[in-house]
């Protein structure tokens, strides 16, 4: 009896996670899903803030913080992971690209100006912990940051730049 409690509670988070993870997929028009980390989803939040706190608050700080001087380059030529806060700059990138950054590595926007040591996650992370991580983040930003970002997210979707 106690299995099969324990078997049904799995399938009730999974179900959960899954219903939070379409919810979160929006119709960006012809057919394309855009994804949206909606901070007011509860389960994603708290999904978010589990799998953050496992694999991204090493570098990126438990509260969000980043690690010190992170717009300096180290030696490699690397940025330090920068804050995920109000005073970092994901909020200036659509969720579409800050799901796509952190799925396939900051090594996707490498180029002559900008090299990163952000490691792919596609491996090790379902897209929905990816946007549930999102979320988490987008959750702990103030209303006024929240809402210029929702700005940019709706830009991104009518075809404009997410930057």
């Amino acid at each position: 009896m106690r299995n099969k409690k324990i078997i049904f509670a799995i399938l009730a988070v999974t179900a959960a996670a899954v219903w939070a993870f379409a919810q979160a997929v929006q119709d960006g028009g012809a057919g394309e899903k855009k994804l949206v980390a909606d901070a007011a989803n509860a389960e994603m939040v708290a999904l978010g803030k589990k799998v953050y706190g496992q694999y991204c608050a090493k570098c990126h700080g438990e509260n969000l913080e980043g690690q010190p001087n992170w717009r300096k380059k180290k030696p490699d030529g690397t940025l330090p992971a920068p804050p995920h806060d109000a005073a970092g700059h994901t909020w200036h990138h659509a969720d579409a690209i800050n799901f796509k950054y952190t799925k396939f590595s900051g090594r996707e926007f490498d180029s002559k100006k900008f090299k990163s040591a952000m490691p792919s996650f596609k491996e090790i992370l379902s897209d929905v912990e990816i946007l549930s991580v999102l979320t988490y983040i987008k959750s702990q930003w103030p209303q006024n940051i929240q809402a210029k970002h929702k700005q940019i997210n709706e830009r991104e979707m009518k075809g404009g730049k997410g930057r």
